[in-house]
Formats: structure tokens, C-alpha cells, sequence
């Protein structure tokens, strides 16, 4: 989702291919050569040579490419603190990954989660105050104002929550408000509704 949401945001044109993970044939493909330098890490993106694999590598690359103002904020103090935002998500919250899955195309009612998922989501929860209240009031609804990488980098957590059914304060409910509503969530979630496989192990209730 972050890689896809990170090229639609450059406005350059480019071709999508979806390929289903986790079962026996993804691994044989994974080892070939048709993934490397990657070695299965997905997302990749390929420009002409030039192979790109991370979500945050992809960031920075049409960064590069199309310019930082179109990814992080222009002030310089709101830019570290973005940065320094989608690198801890980017490194960080192994157990809230590990234990509540991502999968946009289910709900469950809420059920009590361990603490260190717990201590997981108060971290998250109070950068996205800390962005908010430092540098959200600029105009927008979005965590430093306009629509930004460290927010692509955050949409997961967000349907994370929403699948989960986890209890938020008003302000991360109109955070979260604010990212289901932009239009290119929008649209990789509507695209997720039609793949025609499932991965058992995200199908079902977290212990």
C-alpha cells in the first residue's frame, strides 16, 4: 500500500502488477530472478534499470525524482519530524504488525490485545498528537497538514485499526477520517476488494 500510494502520489504514469504472496509458488519465484535484486521484498519498483525496493526507499526516490516539497513539508522543522515519524514506522511496531494483521477486506469486533501492542499504539497515537498539534494547524487534516509520505506511511495502521475495531480518541478518529477519505486510499482499497485470492492467515480473528 505505501509503495502504490507513494507512485500514484508522484503523477507519473505506471503500470501496477499484483502478485500473490505467500503460497508455494511465490517462493520459488521469490528466489529467482525475476525479484532481484529484492529477493521477494515487495513493494519494487522498476524504472527502466533502476530497481527500488522498500516503501521508504521508494519515498525518497521520487523525492528525488519529482521533488521533496510533493512528499514532506517545507518547513524544516516539520520536515525532520516527519521523517523521523515514518522511519520509526518504517523500523518499528513489530508487535502490532505481528499481531494484528492487515487486511482491508475484513472487520472483527474488538478484543483485548497484549500490552505490548498496547504500548504499540499509545506511541503511535502520541505522534500523531504531537504532528498535529505542532504542525497540523496549517491547513488540512492530515498529520502535518497537507497529504504527505509520513502519511502514506501511516495508511496501513489505519485500516489496521479500523479491521481491528480498536477504540481511538476524536482526534485520531478524524485523522483516520481524513486518510480513508483521500482519494488514492480510496482507490487501493477499492482495488484490494477484487483480488481474486486470500491469505488464510489474515482471514480470521487474532487470538
Amino acid at each position: 500500500m505505501r509503495g502504490w500510494l507513494a507512485v500514484k502520489h508522484s503523477g507519473e504514469e505506471f503500470e501496477e502488477l499484483v502478485v500473490p504472496m505467500f503460497d508455494e509458488e511465490w517462493e520459488k519465484r521469490r528466489e529467482g530472478d525475476e525479484f532481484a535484486p529484492s529477493l521477494g521484498k515487495v513493494p519494487i519498483l522498476w524504472d527502466g534499470a533502476c530497481v527500488v525496493w522498500d516503501s521508504l526507499a521508494i519515498v525518497e526516490f521520487l523525492a528525488d525524482r519529482v521533488g521533496k516539497d510533493k512528499y514532506w513539508p517545507q518547513d524544516e522543522s516539520a520536515c525532520g519530524m516527519a521523517r523521523s515519524m515514518a522511519a520509526e514506522m518504517h523500523s518499528g511496531f513489530a508487535n502490532l504488525r505481528r499481531e494484528l494483521p492487515m487486511n482491508v477486506r475484513k472487520t472483527f469486533p474488538f478484543k483485548p490485545i497484549s500490552e505490548e501492542v498496547r504500548n504499540e499504539i499509545e506511541r503511535i497515537l502520541q505522534l500523531w498528537a504531537q504532528a498535529r498539534a505542532r504542525f497540523g494547524g496549517s491547513g488540512g487534516d492530515f498529520l502535518f497538514g497537507n497529504w504527505c509520505a509520513v502519511d502514506m506511511m501511516y495508511a496501513p495502521v489505519v485500516t489496521r485499526f479500523i479491521t481491528y475495531s480498536v477504540p481511538m480518541p476524536p482526534f485520531a478518529e478524524l485523522y483516520m477520517k481524513a486518510v480513508l477519505s483521500h482519494p488514492d486510499v480510496g482507490e487501493w482499497i477499492d482495488k484490494a476488494q477484487d483480488e481474486p485470492w486470500v491469505i488464510e492467515h489474515y482471514e480470521h480473528e487474532p487470538a
